[in-house]
């Protein structure tokens, strides 16, 4: 019987990352509160056939916000057994740069664009862009132990080391749902949450920023629509 042990551990993990993969469209829109307040509408589109992806993002500003216009940003790359791996990411927003990223795994190197040339770097592990960041555990369920990424945005890269705090229930106008909510806290105060919807593929149901200044940046699901 012994003898089965790891084959069985290899199925079980395999069938936990392909459990988690959702279908081929995913439309989730989110409401965005500055301090409360309405601060934008938000709408993320996944697009993947199982072996490559595409994400993009709009976001249209509330009050004298909508006079700037919509930002835009998009990521596209591939499905991997652990996640997406990102190969291009775009961040438009008007009156800047636009911001650039393209990983090339093979080489690992990365390279950024924004107000300068381009830039090369050696590819961090774990790396992720601001899009495919939020997606990728859709792809690969998290487990108990910390999830470690190198968040790349175009103008540079952050480490993030995002805690598993557990499941607790979260209320939504998308849903009251069993949420697992990842933590990542700062020496200076600050914090990000993400509550992830284990029933519909560990999507992000809310993000919660509480910047040092005590300001809070809040991201919640409205409407969440999926297609084969």
């Amino acid at each position: 019987m012994r003898k089965w042990l790891p084959a069985i551990a290899l199925s079980l993990a395999a069938a936990q990352a392909t459990q988690a993969a959702p279908p081929a469209r995913v439309e989730i829109a989110y409401q965005v509160l500055h301090n409360g307040g309405p601060l934008a509408e938000v709408k993320h589109v996944l697009e993947h056939d199982g072996k490559t992806y595409r994400l993009g993002e709009t976001w249209s500003g509330s009050g004298m916000l909508a006079l700037l216009g919509e930002v835009r940003r998009s990521s596209r790359g591939e499905v991997t057994e652990s996640g997406l791996r990102p190969l291009e990411y775009e961040d438009r927003r008007p009156r800047r740069e636009t911001a650039y990223a393209t990983f090339s795994w093979g080489e690992k190197t990365m390279t950024l664009k924004f107000r300068d040339g381009p830039q090369e770097r050696p590819l961090p592990p774990r790396a992720q862009d601001r899009l495919s960041f939020l997606f990728t555990t859709a792809f690969h369920a998290p487990g108990r132990g910390p999830l470690e990424y190198h968040i790349v945005d175009g103008k540079g890269v952050a480490h993030y080391v995002m805690d598993v705090a557990g499941r607790e229930r979260l209320s939504v106008p998308a849903g009251d749902v069993d949420a697992l909510r990842l933590v990542k806290r700062e020496d200076d105060g600050s914090s990000t949450q993400i509550w992830l919807d284990p029933g519909r593929h560990y999507l992000p149901l809310r993000v919660l920023v509480v910047q040092k200044d005590g300001t809070r940046i809040d991201q919640v699901a409205t409407r969440i629509t999926m297609a084969q």
